[in-house]
């Protein structure tokens, strides 16, 4: 297995086991791996303990948040692609042909796969698959939730010993009925699988909505220890430098970037926030050192490419700062700072003519 140029980013935590332990699996494959999203990744893995942790409208919120130049993941694919998981078996089914048997809406069924709520997390399917869809759009007919349903399978195991059971639904439980009785699908009656408990996660979970509601000195202590807890973590390390950085304790977040980067040379955005951090205390030539690295990583950063060129203005580099600006309306010519650029530019020419004269 090579992951060499994969870059994964796991939003929400896994239920297998720790994500620290993902990381050092992918990295010892040539990849990365990231908590949530960043501009290089190239895979993105959705965590089952999202269902446990957020509401229906979050979860379609992250899902929907995914770029679209990346591929999405559920958390059984991850594992089958570490090696962790044995292989699907041999299906022929496709994505259609169980939507037309089941009824289930398109945009749902693909909720309920990228949270394994089938035995093969995408085409081709199996029989069984075709059973599971029946089953779940029964009970969403009967006013079950899509995230009840993926949230209710997972406590009695593979997902497969489920076309043996009737199923029906009661609130935001679901509850299977075989020959003697009921039972809520709770684990009791079946061993449940075993949760991996990843302390750090929790503590990036809780930073992330202190963060969202601008508690920024609060969240920057969740994020510092969840970087504590897990000394491989770029994300935690790079968001503690971003809140650092909004509180104006501009030496510290200088300390938490280059954290991120000495754990992940290649995260573009933590070069990006430190080369505009060092540009805005004035260091000008390590500011553009950065910027240049982000770029270098990621030709089409277009504010990377914005900001250098805005140094090389700074600092009366006006080539330079043409030679950016021009690069700048090859990746935006429509926006407010498309119309800046120009404006640059033709400042930069009146210059350079000036100059030539």
């Amino acid at each position: 297995m090579d992951l060499s140029g994969e870059s994964f980013g796991v939003v929400g935590a896994l239920q297998a086991f720790p994500l620290r332990l993902a990381a050092r699996r992918v990295e010892s494959h040539g990849g990365r791996l990231h908590r949530n999203v960043t501009r290089a990744t190239t895979t993105v893995v959705f965590g089952r303990t999202l269902l446990a942790r957020h509401d229906e409208a979050e979860i379609e919120r992250r899902v929907q948040a995914a770029p679209a130049s990346a591929k999405t993941l559920s958390e059984n694919g991850f594992l089958r692609l570490l090696g962790s998981l044995p292989p699907v078996p041999a299906a022929n089914i496709t994505k259609q042909s169980i939507l037309d048997q089941s009824g289930l809406a398109g945009p749902i069924f693909n909720l309920l796969a990228l949270f394994d709520a089938f035995e093969h997390p995408a085409e081709p399917f199996s029989f069984r698959d075709v059973i599971l869809a029946r089953k779940y759009a029964g009970l969403l007919a009967s006013g079950a939730a899509w995230s009840a349903v993926a949230r209710s399978i997972h406590q009695i195991g593979p997902v497969g010993s489920l076309t043996a059971l009737t199923l029906h639904s009661s609130a935001e439980k679901i509850i299977t009925q075989d020959a003697h009785s009921f039972s809520e699908l709770d684990g009791q009656r079946l061993l449940a699988l075993p949760e991996g408990e990843d302390e750090a996660e929790d503590y990036f979970g809780l930073a992330e909505t202190a963060e969202t509601a601008g508690l920024l000195a609060e969240a920057a202590t969740l994020y510092a220890h969840c970087s504590a807890i897990d000394p491989s973590d770029a994300t935690a390390a790079f968001n503690l430098g971003n809140c650092l950085r909004a509180l104006n304790q501009l030496d510290e977040a200088a300390l938490a970037y280059a954290t991120a980067l000495k754990r992940d040379s290649g995260f573009v955005e933590a070069w990006f926030n430190y080369g505009g951090l060092l540009r805005d205390v004035g260091k000008l030539k390590p500011a553009r050192q950065h910027l240049a690295r982000a770029v270098e990583l990621d030709p089409l950063y277009a504010d990377a490419v914005y900001n250098l060129a805005a140094i090389a203005y700074d600092t009366d580099d006006l080539a330079g700062a043409r030679h950016y600006w021009r690069r700048y309306l090859e990746l935006d010519a429509t926006s407010d700072w498309a119309k800046r650029a120009r404006a640059g530019i033709a400042v930069a020419d009146q210059h350079l003519r000036k100059s030539a004269g």
